[in-house]
């Protein structure tokens, strides 16, 4: 029942972060959409005190928007405010951080093979990492740099590299994707939380006092605003990585996280320059081109081309015996891939995946050899051990049994 309650949790945790990811991440591209799509009102709307506006049709009825230059004459009784799909989706990304990556860490954080921490060292290190980004972000974002984007997007890049670099020193080639994205969600909650939200608590208190705002928190207000909408695109990639183990268990994940956080910025700067009348398909263009010549250069070529080798060579070769390599995947996969798992993490078998036969081995050589030969990320976290020795006795047999199939 502890394992059953583990994973009702940890359904429930992930459930509502997605939830809250979604709005916040819909609210963020809406807004940005919005604010760069505003016209000049005509003259009737300036006398009122109206900068920009919009028309738009949705849903089987018309929508008329208006953005003061600094705020109504009289406070509406009713303001609409956006600020609880960010502190959810923080406050459940914690939470199921912490589930899984705390009280899992001897599964989902430690990596003997990089360096031996204690789990107490190594939460504690993981919160300090964590917690120091998010104050050097802050720093920057004080800094003379801040305004200018380029300068301030290429330190931020940088520093992320480090980031990433000195996590991937420490912690579980999956974990380390996983604190890059807790981490941004820091920054982008606080952005919310420390600039954003008393900007606008400022404006509306001006306003009711019948003062004109001072514009200065407004822009601040607007640019870390901007920062979290290019952030979006990496953060959602991070959400969804640990579905891609070819990402994070490369030799050199970490780079090529930085990399694909760079392509989703540029992506996203395509969609906010065309929000602004400005049509650069190039950037797009160049931007999926990257993408690909990513996925090319990460993708196992060496292992494929051992394996069109050893295809051609598994008759005149010595293979394991179906015996053998039941006694390896009996040992090394079985303990949480079978019907009746005997890990104490796993009382169900992890995505429904099954192997308690040797034929069941046979009929999925192709998954176990991308998993464990590959990405070498499973056995998950190598809880079971294997060595290198075995998964180069069980590749033979495990590309002859895919020929056969």
């Amino acid at each position: 029942m502890e394992s059953y309650f583990f994973e009702l949790i940890h359904l429930v945790l992930r459930y509502f972060h997605v939830i809250a990811g979604i709005a916040w991440i819909g609210a963020s591209f809406y807004f940005a959409w919005l604010d760069n799509n505003l016209e000049e009102p005509p003259q009737w709307k300036k006398d009122k005190g109206i900068r920009g506006d919009l028309w738009a049709v949705h849903g089987g009825g018309f929508y008329e928007i208006a953005k003061y230059q600094h705020g109504p004459e009289k406070m509406p009784s009713t303001l609409h405010w956006f600020k609880w799909e960010a502190y959810t989706t923080w406050i459940t990304g914690t939470l199921l951080f912490t589930l899984l990556y705390y009280v899992g860490a001897d599964i989902y954080l430690l990596d003997n093979s990089k360096m031996t921490l204690d789990k107490v060292t190594a939460i504690a290190t993981s919160i300090g990492v964590i917690a120091l980004g998010y104050v050097v972000y802050r720093a920057l974002c004080n800094s003379v740099i801040a305004e200018k984007g380029l300068v301030f997007a290429v330190f931020s890049v940088i520093l992320l590299a480090l980031w990433t670099w000195g996590l991937d020193q420490l912690f579980t080639d999956r974990a380390v994707y996983i604190h890059i994205g807790a981490l941004i969600g820091t920054c982008m909650a606080g952005n919310v939380y420390h600039v954003i939200m008393p900007s606008q608590r400022y404006m509306v208190a001006e306003v009711e006092a019948g003062r004109i705002p001072d514009s200065a928190p407004g822009l601040k207000a607007k640019l870390c605003s901007i920062h979290n909408n290019y952030a979006t695109l990496p953060i959602i990639f991070i959400m969804t990585s640990n579905h891609f183990p070819y990402t994070y268990s490369h030799d050199y994940g970490w780079l090529v996280l930085v990399a694909l956080f760079v392509i989703g910025m540029w992506i996203r700067h395509f969609f906010n320059l065309k929000h602004q009348g400005v049509y650069k398909p190039q950037v797009l263009v160049s931007g999926i081109a990257a993408f690909f010549v990513l996925m090319l250069a990460i993708a196992p070529w060496h292992t494929l081309n051992l394996q069109a080798s050893n295809a051609g060579s598994t008759e005149h070769s010595a293979v394991i015996s179906d015996a053998e390599a039941w006694t390896i995947i009996n040992t090394r996969c079985t303990e949480c891939h079978s019907k009746s798992p005997t890990s104490e993490m796993f009382k169900t078998a992890p995505s429904g995946f099954v192997i308690d036969s040797i034929d069941e081995a046979k009929k999925f050589s192709q998954s176990i050899y991308t998993r464990a030969i590959i990405s070498k990320d499973m056995p998950l976290a190598n809880l079971t051990h294997m060595t290198d020795e075995e998964r180069e006795l069980l590749s033979s047999w495990l590309l002859a049994a895919n020929k056969e199939q």
